[in-house]
């Protein structure tokens, strides 16, 4: 991150969600940018260089375990912090995507905004 700034990338299809959610963090002084699809948050996460990725799973095309195992593939991007947020939260979902280097995962559910901002704010003073 340059300088002090936050900032975070939100990947999320659902567009209600995505804009509360940025909403939420902006208020917090993030800078905050959105994606609803895979190929799209790997071409913002290269123009914008967000501090933590706020990722869904259940995307268009490409969905969100793909979305990381590629981001963990470039060596720029291989210790960028990835919060999971997802209605996928079974064991196996939980444990697939801890492996592929989620820093956490939040099922969408049991989380709302002022709970997603908390977590969001622990990992981005890392």
């Amino acid at each position: 991150m340059s300088g002090t700034e936050k900032k975070v990338l939100v990947v999320e299809d659902e567009i209600s969600l995505q804009r509360a959610i940025a909403e939420s963090l902006r208020t917090e002084g993030i800078l905050v940018e959105t994606a609803a699809d895979a190929g799209r948050a790997m071409e913002i996460t290269r123009s914008f260089k967000p501090g933590l990725i706020l990722l869904d799973l259940i995307l268009p095309g490409k969905n969100g375990f793909e979305f990381l195992k590629d981001l963990r593939q470039q060596p720029e991007f291989s210790n960028l912090p990835v919060i999971v947020l997802s209605n996928l939260g079974d064991e196996e979902d939980i444990k697939q995507g801890m492996k592929l280097g989620a820093m956490d995962f939040l099922i969408k559910v049991d989380n709302d905004l002022k709970q997603i901002s908390k977590v969001v704010n622990k990992y981005l003073k890392v």
